[in-house]
């Protein structure tokens, strides 16, 4: 990213986000790294499991349009502070459990008070940083999901080792309540910012940030209307990042549920030695996530096509993330830990998919198309759990990784061939 002497404020902002995603995806994996424990206290089979993993995306994806809705309306402040503490809090109510239904129960209300997370975190990019910088700015805090539960894993694994999975669930809910309240104290848009200076205000209003957002309007227009709603979903270019985001969301969520279950009841390992095993396919998908936004945005500075330094990367990313079912062909911890940061890698290359949202939606409908976006994609949050919960066997979970290959698959043509040119999505007045 270039700084020109503009100012820095804008980075101090993305480091907010970055904390905001470590602590959301905290709060979305820490059911994986009790979930051995879990099953076996309640007496849980592997299906049963899959319903508790998959029951956070039922209601996150199905709130996604909301959230985008209530982005553009409410704004990022104070939404996004309601959203960290309540799902923190539910968090800390996990550790009062006592079975099936109300697991299942408890990770629903999870899924509804993080939904509005994603689209806050794209309009804030989208009002902070010009288009140049923003694939970069989106792979920082994207970086969140990856680094955070690089270093966060082996800390949930140790605290469900000495504190037990009910205390697993107190120390994560109480970090995510602190934080929220820091949030709210702590982040103004950019036209409200008495910190940023005219220098640096200028810098990204011309390099194409939209600073004036008005919670409540959108382009003059209440930000909710059903004719908004059909807009987003009746473009060809919008449906193939949505579809693609799906595919690349299918490998992230079988790491953030199955994997350390997998690693502990089919691969026999330790909890202890499963929370550091499977940080590594983290810290590859951060290093993945990292090369590829700077790369992307490099490449546009230096006045490469679009197509290439928008949609190369993420179609290399998915290229590697097939490397996942190579770990169906050996026993081996070494390698299976190889496969699977091979894939990682490639799903942290892909995962600057956000940009294309930041770069095709139409103006006035940045949150709309965000929330529709991330509905799509986080259908792999209920798809992907629930499908390996129920193909996988007790000693074979082979068919779970094919069918995070086969989607993968799908990913790769969406963006090598229906995406098109990278160019923003103009509303025609018909419709």
């Amino acid at each position: 990213m270039e700084n020109k002497k503009t100012g820095i404020v804008r980075y101090r902002i993305l480091a907010l986000l970055f904390i905001n995603v470590v602590i959301n995806y905290m709060d979305r994996s820490n059911i994986s790294v009790a979930g051995s424990s879990i099953s076996k206290e309640f007496n849980l089979s592997s299906a049963q499991m899959g319903w508790i993993f998959s029951a956070f995306g039922w209601t996150y994806m199905a709130l996604q349009i909301p959230g985008g809705i209530l982005t553009d309306f409410l704004g990022a402040r104070s939404l996004y502070s309601l959203s960290l503490i309540s799902w923190s809090f539910v968090t800390l109510l996990q550790s009062l459990a006592s079975g099936f239904t109300v697991l299942i129960g408890l990770r629903l209300a999870v899924g509804v008070f993080e939904a509005p997370a994603y689209p806050i975190n794209n309009r804030v990019v989208t009002s902070w940083f010009p288009e140049k910088e923003r694939a970069s700015a989106i792979a920082v805090y994207t970086s969140g999901q990856y680094l955070g539960l690089a270093l966060v894993t082996p800390a949930m694994a140790s605290a469900q080792y000495f504190l037990g999975w009910k205390g697993l669930f107190i120390v994560t809910g109480l970090a995510g309540i602190a934080w929220g309240i820091i949030w709210y104290l702590v982040y103004r848009d950019p036209m409200k910012s008495r910190l940023v200076k005219k220098e640096e205000l200028d810098y990204i209003e011309k390099g194409g940030a939209i600073t004036d957002h008005k919670p409540g309007k959108s382009s003059g227009k209440s930000a909710f209307s059903w004719n908004n709603i059909r807009t987003v979903f009746s473009y060809r270019k919008l449906w193939a990042i949505y579809i693609g985001q799906f595919a690349i969301n299918s490998t992230l969520w079988f790491f953030l549920t199955w994997f350390p279950k997998y690693l502990v009841d089919w691969k026999k390992m330790s909890i202890l030695k499963t929370g550091i095993l499977a940080s590594i396919p983290f810290l590859a998908a951060f290093c993945g996530i990292i090369i590829s936004g700077f790369l992307s945005d490099y490449m546009t500075r230096k006045n490469v096509s679009s197509g290439i330094a928008r949609k190369g990367p993420v179609i290399t990313g998915l290229l590697f993330s097939i490397f996942i079912i190579g770990a169906n062909y050996t026993n081996n911890t070494g390698l299976i830990i190889l496969f699977m940061s091979m894939a990682f890698f490639g799903n942290g290359m892909a995962s600057i998919t956000w940009v294309m949202v930041s770069l095709l939606a139409p103006k006035h409908l940045i949150g709309v198309t965000g929330g529709a976006f991330n509905f799509v994609g986080n259908l792999a949050s209920v798809v992907v759990p629930l499908i390996i919960g129920q193909i996988v066997e007790k000693d074979n979970f082979k068919p779970g990784l094919f069918f995070v290959g086969a989607l993968t698959v799908l990913g790769i043509i969406c963006y090598a061939f229906l995406v098109g040119k990278i160019e923003r999505v103009t509303v025609k007045a018909s419709r």
